[in-house]
């Protein structure tokens, strides 16, 4: 097993490193050696826009809004603190604006679905 095992510890443990754009942060859990494969705990400054546009991955992408809220651009939706998103695949999402309050979620990104 490459991944060492961690027992319940607080996220904070974890340090906040950038994560592509100036007002995201991230603190990571596990990280896969293919790069893609990631637990981590993604933290949104107030006011953020993703610079990325309409996003579409080759790997599954599972997230839960812990705290605060991201607004979908192009869906002109916004989800608060307890949604969660499944996305396979091919599947479009974003860009996010990031309204007062900022946001903080949980996402694991892998390969394979879970089954």
């Amino acid at each position: 097993m490459s991944q060492k095992p961690i027992e319940f510890t607080p996220y904070e443990h974890f340090p906040s490193e950038p994560a592509g754009q100036a007002g995201i942060t991230h603190r990571i859990a596990a990280k896969a050696s293919d790069g893609i494969g990631i637990v981590h705990v993604v933290e949104y400054e107030p006011g953020v826009v993703t610079d990325s546009g309409v996003q579409c991955h080759d790997f599954w992408e599972y997230v839960y809004i812990i705290d605060g809220s991201m607004i979908d651009l192009t869906l002109n939706q916004e989800f608060t603190a307890g949604s969660v998103a499944v996305r396979p695949p091919g599947m479009k999402h974003g860009p996010w604006r990031i309204p007062e309050g900022g946001c903080k979620l949980f996402e694991v990104k892998c390969r394979n679905p879970l089954e």
